[in-house]
């Protein structure tokens, strides 16, 4: 029996947009949930007021939408960088990193959500440009994320060690890279993701990538190979589509375009138009 869809987008691309009408819209255009940047949450996002996290939950929840998780982790509060050669950097960097998992936690209970996702990609903040070599930075990223996963376990999170691109950064730049580094750590709340504009510059084509490493992707995100929405250039998302089912992939699948030049309802309905026209045969996104 195939897996049915679940489709998301992430938050960043309606920028200013009242979070209560973007939510709405976004459950009209038959989107399941959406998935927050902090920093559309304020200049230090972990320090939000409880009052706000449960506003925040109650209008993803009142708009008949799931709140999928966290990504774009570290662009605010400034000065943080989690590969820092200074200690009190990286202490402070993961700290925040910590605060950050317990406002997922939050967010996820306010707004009646179960298995957040917390994506880790942050390419600035990780790479090796704080001091360490990338080796060295790779090696205290990896430590992190190991000292980080009690603290997800309990607040019921997944976090995600996205692979970018080389163009991005230099500290874990592969599906195997990352991969090698979740089966390091042990830790069911450590595993990774796939998103198609980040693979750019993968060896291997994407349904072979996800075969093999299936087993600890645990979310996916869309996008043309530039970074706009599906629909705008030449990718088979049929094909992804079709593998994820053959796989039986359950996670959601969520948008992340990088379209801010045109209307965001418009790039949000074309893409989820795009995606349902890509699904196989027989299978379809149910409604929640």
């Amino acid at each position: 029996m195939p897996v049915p869809y679940r489709f998301a987008t992430c938050n960043e691309l309606f920028e200013k947009r009242p979070f209560a009408e973007v939510c709405r819209r976004l459950r009209a255009l038959d989107y399941e949930g959406i998935e927050l940047a902090p920093y559309t949450l304020g200049e230090d996002p972990a320090g939000i007021s409880e009052a706000k996290r449960t506003e925040v939950g109650a209008q993803i929840a009142d708009a008949g939408l799931r709140f999928v998780g966290l990504h774009w982790l570290l662009t605010a509060p400034p000065g943080i960088h989690i590969t820092a050669r200074d200690e009190k950097q990286r202490r402070y960097s993961w700290d925040y990193v910590g605060r950050l998992i317990d406002l997922c936690g939050d967010l996820a209970r306010a707004s009646n959500s179960q298995d957040p996702v917390v994506v880790f990609g942050s390419p600035k903040q990780r790479s090796s440009n704080g001091g360490l070599s990338p080796q060295e930075a790779v090696k205290v990223f990896a430590e992190g994320l190991a000292n980080a996963a009690p603290r997800a376990q309990v607040c019921g999170a997944t976090l995600l060690l996205e692979a970018l691109s080389p163009s991005q950064t230099d500290v874990v730049t592969s599906l195997a890279e990352a991969v090698s580094i979740v089966e390091q750590i042990g830790s069911p709340a450590v595993q990774t993701m796939f998103d198609v504009h980040n693979a750019i510059d993968e060896s291997d084509p994407h349904p072979e990538l996800l075969r093999r490493f299936m087993p600890h992707i645990r979310h996916v995100h869309v996008n043309e190979m530039d970074g706009r929405e599906p629909g705008m250039g030449d990718y088979r998302f049929d094909t992804l589509l079709a593998t994820l089912s053959e796989l039986n992939y359950s996670g959601w699948v969520s948008l992340e375009a990088f379209d801010f030049t045109r209307d965001c309802y418009d790039v949000a309905s074309r893409a989820i138009s795009h995606l349902r026209a890509a699904l196989p045969a027989g299978v379809a996104a149910p409604t929640l």
